[in-house]
């Protein structure tokens, strides 16, 4: 499985590479925005990128809409539980502005809304949910490379995943006779007290049982007790289940980002939910 780079710019964080031919900001940090927006565009066009997309404050927001970016979602609150993040975007090619499942999208977003009963099920019988830890790191790569063909992190490698625990990802696994079956993580961005819930995946033999759900669910019990204020998730825009699982537990839909990441073998459209949980 390949992925794109991650690296600091201009005192930002951000991911580029040509898996999802685009260059993502993923952390503005303390960059001077104006600098940060003429700096992308050069790395666009040196390795001929047809996407930019930056998680902007809000009051930060118009450098980037003075140079033909557009909004593509907005998080509440999630920096320091008080600002609107905005989800900007801008397209080199107009082509990649447009995604032919458009309609589908817009079906499963409203089939998430009216979704009905929040309840979450119970585990099935001898399926435990538990923080992953270090040494769960060869068995949890098999079980995202068996998943995902494609993905914009190297979660198929354990040394990434031990390092990220280290640092700033909580991994959860549902474990079934001491088999890891389903997995998700916790991103925290502890500076803004925000977390992203991501990283779900379950195999084949196990969906059904809304093992995300109850991911979820522990997921945000345990991102509380670290104090994190909100919760978001990006889920692929043309699975169902995913874009279900957050409307039953709560999460409010902030926008759809078009033809954003290589996830699954292809680019994919992704939405974008969020939930507050202090």
């Amino acid at each position: 499985m390949t992925s794109d780079l991650i690296e600091q710019l201009d005192r930002a964080t951000i991911q580029h590479g040509p898996l999802s031919n685009r260059i993502y900001v993923m952390n503005p940090g303390d960059a001077d925005v104006g600098q940060l927006a003429d700096t992308l565009e050069l790395l666009a066009e040196e390795n001929g990128y047809t996407k930019l997309c930056v998680k902007i404050p809000e009051s930060s927001a118009s450098s980037f809409l003075d140079r033909k970016y557009i909004m593509e979602a907005a998080i509440p609150g999630f920096f320091h539980g008080e600002e609107t993040a905005l989800c900007l975007s801008r397209f080199l090619d107009p082509d990649r502005g447009i995604d032919a499942h458009q309609e589908k999208i817009k079906r499963i977003i409203e089939l998430a809304l009216h979704s009905g009963d929040k309840s979450t099920t119970s585990l099935p019988e001898k399926v435990t949910i538990r923080q992953c830890r270090e040494n769960d790191a060869a068995a949890m790569a098999q079980v995202y490379s068996s998943v995902f063909p494609t993905y914009p992190f190297p979660i198929d490698n354990p040394a990434y995943l031990r390092d990220t625990m280290r640092t700033h990802i909580v991994y959860f696994g549902a474990e079934h006779k001491g088999k890891l079956i389903a997995l998700a993580s916790s991103e925290m961005d502890r500076d803004n007290a925000a977390v992203e819930m991501t990283d779900f995946a379950t195999l084949p033999s196990w969906r059904g049982h809304n093992l995300a759900g109850l991911l979820l669910r522990e997921m945000e019990s345990a991102m509380r007790k670290r104090d994190m204020k909100t919760a978001y998730t990006i889920a692929r825009a043309i699975s169902p289940g995913m874009n279900i699982t957050f409307a039953r537990a709560g999460y409010s839909f902030c926008g759809t980002l078009i033809n954003n990441t290589n996830i699954s073998g292809g680019i994919e459209s992704m939405n974008v939910w969020y939930k507050k949980i202090d």
